[in-house]
């Protein structure tokens, strides 16, 4: 459960896509829409930090499964 309002204020959203809040330091806020997931904090460098290891093991994967066939 949410304890602030922080995704709910528009300012806190870039071109309504982008969460950047510096006063959030939650990694994966939820969006707007609830049930859509959730989203990354682009004003909290763990949350981009975690964003590039996803990426990184992600395309990992694919090079090790394209290296393997």
């Amino acid at each position: 459960m949410e304890t602030n309002n922080y995704g709910n204020d528009g300012a806190n959203w870039i071109w309504g896509i982008f969460y950047y809040n510096k006063n959030d330091k939650r990694i994966f806020p939820p969006k707007r829409i609830p049930w859509m997931g959730w989203t990354v904090n682009f004003a909290n460098w763990k949350s981009i930090l975690a964003l590039v290891v996803v990426i990184a093991i992600f395309f990992g994967l694919m090079w090790f499964i394209e290296a393997n066939l």
